[in-house]
């Protein structure tokens, strides 16, 4: 990054017809109380950032005023992408700044600029105001920023400012009305979040270097033999094995995926057996370690998967998708196992209720069959879904709400970076006709669109959205009930310390709720999160303020910024980091099975095991799609790529987040050398601060 340095003293040129709006200090220049400001203005680093318009500022002291400034250095590009320019005003006659004036005009053949800071230093006393700007600026309208540009609306004296950038922000980021049940999202992308990711989901490219870089033979073609034959897909880069591959048949193994998987939001506590479900007693006692089925219900050490959504989904032409029922017990030593599969909703003479006494490849079989239809609820709806689509809706309406002056919007944005980009980019590459769910998915697309939106009516923010919360309606936040659970117990530990890191930003803005009642801007933030997707809202369910429609308190608003930092961060890491892990051994979480499910209990061989599985090059379009949703996208959570946070009390709260964050990562890593297996996907070190892949 060059940065350039032009020296302009008060009799350099200034727009004309604007020098009567100003008043001047016509103090002597030759007095020894007069002093030079440099002033610092890095470009913003993306497309079009950049401007050959001409520029001009004016530096405010308690009334007083400097002269027309324009910034430039003769033969020299100024306000390049990405540059840092500093310019040295001189011979002023105060000592300090409360706020500038900046403009540009439309000159050149790219007029447009983007700022991302300015900085003004006082040379001879060290004294420096910092604007974090990041805005586009647009021609011929001048731009009054305070230092740290941090201010509630109603403190704001700027208002026809922060108005009409709320309207341009408005007309950028439209809802659409999307199909019945699918979360809003953008009418269009604006050019703010475009950015070069398309590389990354070229996936035949991506293939092409994959097989080279990671040396790669034979594998991209024909039919598994043997379950031994699965080894030789593997590598010693790239396509590692997963750490357990070797256990992919073991009930622990099973058990451990609805605790340390990539779909931990389903399993609940089950206190009576559905009617639909046709175990009995009998069937599942001889597993329960001498308990009786009563007393181990009682006991809180049964639990339950049903997966009624899934009934009658849509799939691909010539396969099946399952609707699970399945039971699993807490052994005393603490670990989860599967005692019963039901493969199907209703009770039939074919759709047997298949237990771990089973002929070792039927039972096999069935918890193959399970985890098919495990991995399409995971893909669509705690994946797709409820991280990537459903947070899309509060980017959009967060940018058309709160002004980039609010602190709120200062607290939430580093969490959207990327976020849009990739939805409309990498989520319609998958999800297009043809694309890659269609391919190595078994409901395909319309299968996954239509999980998503059978799930969203009885989807609840008071629920569903707070981490804490959703264990707690599953009957499982109590340790003692479950006390290997490593993604609800690492979770838990980050969300607790997001919620005292928004206590504390909160409390610095807002002194009373009667400070947050007043607040126009994050009151029309929650009405647009609620109101009806028919009337271009989110129509998102069990937002904290009730029927009074506005935040009342501040405990309120915390709940909700909590939770959504912790979805953009904590939840999304949950569900995405392990799919390498996971999907990447055909025979341990399968997306795409062949053939029909077991309708009986007779003996199965391994030949049957195989004969499921996808053929090699479906399996190697799950692998790539696995290894590159499994790579991070951005920086660790707190270790933000852009800080909008300039406020020095509010940078305080932001470093003591950091170093929470960092002794969260110390407990976690600790914990993770005991593990088996370890569980390092919510370790700080490890979580992003955004849903950027």
């Amino acid at each position: 990054m060059e940065e350039k340095i032009h020296s302009e003293s008060n009799s350099c040129d200034t727009m004309g017809g604007q020098s009567g709006k100003l008043s001047f200090n016509t103090k002597d220049e030759s007095s020894s109380n007069t002093y030079t400001y440099k002033v610092s203005i890095k470009t913003g680093d993306r497309p079009k950032a950049g401007t050959d318009a001409n520029v001009y500022i004016v530096l405010h002291s308690n009334g007083q005023a400097s002269r027309e400034t324009k910034l430039d250095v003769f033969f020299r590009n100024d306000f390049e992408r990405g540059q840092l320019d500093s310019f040295n005003i001189s011979k002023l006659p105060f000592a300090s700044i409360d706020h500038i004036e900046l403009w540009r005009d439309n000159f050149g053949i790219s007029s447009d600029w983007n700022i991302d800071t300015i900085s003004v230093k006082n040379t001879g006393t060290g004294d420096e105001a910092v604007f974090p700007i990041f805005r586009w600026i647009r021609a011929n309208y001048r731009y009054n920023f305070i230092p740290l540009d941090t201010s509630l609306p109603q403190y704001d004296e700027r208002k026809e400012q922060r108005q009409k950038e709320l309207e341009e922000k408005k007309a950028l980021y439209e809802l659409a009305i999307p199909a019945p049940g699918i979360p809003s999202r953008i009418k269009a992308i604006p050019a703010d979040e475009e950015f070069s990711f398309d590389y990354l989901w070229d996936l035949n490219k991506k293939k092409l270097v994959l097989l080279a870089t990671s040396k790669v033979k034979r594998i991209a073609t024909g039919a598994w033999k043997t379950i031994e034959d699965v080894k030789s897909i593997y590598t010693k880069s790239v396509f590692v094995p997963p750490t357990d591959t070797e256990k992919w048949k073991d009930d622990v193994k099973f058990g451990n995926q609805r605790l340390a998987g990539v779909n931990n939001t389903v399993i609940r506590l089950c206190t009576e057996i559905p009617e639909k479900f046709g175990v009995t007693p009998e069937m599942v006692e001889p597993f329960l370690e001498g308990k009786s089925l009563g007393d181990a219900l009682t006991g809180r050490t049964i639990f339950i998967i049903d997966y009624d959504l899934l009934e009658d989904c849509p799939c691909k032409e010539g396969h099946v998708v399952c609707a699970p029922i399945a039971l699993f017990y807490r052994r005393n030593d603490g670990k989860l196992v599967p005692t019963a599969i039901q493969l199907f909703q209703k009770k039939a003479d074919d759709n047997p209720v298949f237990l771990p006494s089973d002929p070792e490849y039927t039972w096999v079989l069935a918890k193959m069959w399970f985890n098919n239809a495990d991995a399409q609820y995971h893909q669509a709806v705690t994946h797709l879904g409820y991280t990537h689509l459903i947070m899309e809706g509060i980017v959009v309406i967060t940018h058309r709400t709160l002004s980039q002056s609010h602190p709120l919007f200062k607290l939430l944005a580093p969490h959207f970076i990327y976020l849009i980009a990739i939805n409309t980019r990498a989520v319609n590459k998958l999800s297009s006709k043809g694309g890659i769910l269609d391919q190595v998915f078994t409901v395909e697309t319309r299968g996954i669109l239509e999980l998503i939106s059978r799930r969203r009516p009885s989807w609840r923010f008071d629920r569903d959205g707070l981490i804490p919360e959703d264990f707690k309606a599953r009957g499982i936040d109590d340790p003692e009930v479950l006390p290997r659970f490593p993604a609800r117990d690492d979770s838990i530990l980050i969300y607790d310390t997001i919620k005292k890191y928004v206590e504390k930003y909160v409390d610095l803005y807002y002194e009373t709720n009667e400070v947050l009642l007043a607040d126009d801007e994050i009151q029309n933030w929650r009405e647009e999160i609620t109101r009806s997707v028919d009337n271009y809202g989110l129509g998102m369910q069990g937002v904290p303020g009730g029927d009074s429609g506005k935040f009342t308190t501040k405990e309120q608003l915390v709940t909700v910024l909590t939770g959504f930092i912790s979805i953009f961060s904590v939840g999304h890491a949950m569900a995405n980091f392990a799919q390498y892990e996971e999907y990447s051994h055909p025979l341990n979480y399968p997306s795409l099975l062949r053939g029909t499910p077991p309708k009986d209990k007779s003996t199965r061989a391994e030949s049957d095991v195989v004969a499921t599985l996808p053929d090699k090059e479906s399996h190697f379009s799950i692998m790539i799609t696995g290894k590159i949703l499994s790579e991070r996208g951005t920086k660790p959570l707190g270790d933000f790529e852009v800080n909008y946070v300039f406020d020095p009390e509010a940078v305080k709260i932001v470093n003591e987040f950091r170093a929470d964050l960092a002794n969260i990562s110390e407990i976690i890593s600790k914990k993770n050398k005991t593990r088996d297996p370890p569980y390092p996907y919510l370790d700080p070190a490890e979580v992003p601060n955004a849903i950027s892949i």
